[in-house]
């Protein structure tokens, strides 16, 4: 990017410090908030900033913003009170409450994790995150191993495909018709979503990609009981809420896996993001209104 711009960015974990790292070595202007490291600069000086990109998610709870590498509770409205309508703001995965906090000071808020290239781009970490769980829970090899992969989306494909290549023998199971038939053209299994129990006990290793309570109690006992299930989808996840108590130590829930697998990776996917918007907001004085929508 030729141009120079003053960048804030706030609170989030490893992805968030790498990030601020890269824009300035880009040569921009970077400041930082609620982050170990680097001394953050007068908040004040976030009216003036070009573009503020919040964390992926913005919030932990509701009026907090998302900061685990901060060690203290930080408040996202003294921050949203500084801002202005002017400012390109951004941020990942904002729930309703986020939005209204923004909405109700005129502030637009672009949800980066909604941009098809950035969430493509975040499936191969979060595939290989996978991988590399399985291998610190199984005894055994991947290769050969009867693997159900839950859900044929961005994060089900590559994961089954990296699974695939380590000879691992997949079964994609999912709901439309199309997605199976994709699954079986790749060389996987494929089986539909509800799932039958019939053949769960099979499988030595489950992933799930699908942020909605599939893993139900019936499916659960079907599966063998040292079989591991990770659980990749965002919260809260795809453990049944009454299935929780007895099955949550068979489950390790591990969403945001490209912040913990690689963080720098990760952060340039949202830096060339960025990137793109600016580029669009520059390109069209009116296209700030329309990526708010």
């Amino acid at each position: 990017m030729n141009k120079s711009y003053t960048f804030g960015v706030l609170g989030g974990d490893m992805r968030q410090v790498y990030l601020s790292r890269l824009l300035t070595a880009d040569g921009h202007r970077v400041f930082t908030h609620a982050m170990p490291e680097a001394a953050a600069a007068d908040l004040s000086e976030l009216s003036g900033a070009d573009c503020v990109i919040f964390p992926l998610p913005v919030c932990s709870a509701p009026g907090l913003l998302s900061a685990p590498l901060s060690g203290a509770d930080q408040p996202i409205d003294p921050l949203l009170d500084l801002l202005h309508p002017g400012q390109l703001l951004c941020g990942g995965r904002p729930d309703e409450d986020t939005r209204s906090r923004f909405a109700v000071r005129g502030l637009a808020l672009t949800d980066y994790f909604a941009l098809e290239e950035l969430t493509v781009a975040n499936a191969v970490p979060t595939a290989e995150g996978a991988v590399q769980l399985a291998m610190e829970q199984l005894p055994v090899t991947i290769h050969d191993l009867p693997v159900l992969i839950l859900g044929y989306g961005r994060v089900g494909r590559v994961t089954a495909r990296r699974f695939s290549a380590l000879g691992a023998r997949v079964t994609v199971a999912a709901r439309r018709v199309q997605q199976q038939a994709w699954a079986r053209t790749e060389g996987f299994g494929a089986r539909p979503l509800p799932l039958s129990c019939n053949g769960l006990e099979q499988f030595q290793l489950v992933v799930n990609t699908v942020p909605a309570p599939i893993l139900g109690r019936e499916v659960l006992s079907q599966l063998s009981p040292t079989c591991p299930i990770l659980d990749l989808a965002s919260a809260p996840g795809g453990l049944a809420p009454d299935c929780r108590a007895e099955f949550a130590c068979r489950v390790t829930h591990a969403p945001g896996l490209p912040g913990k697998v690689a963080p720098v990776s990760a952060a340039g996917y949202i830096r060339d993001a960025v990137y793109g918007l600016l580029s669009a907001t520059q390109s069209s004085p009116r296209k700030e209104d329309q990526l708010g929508k």
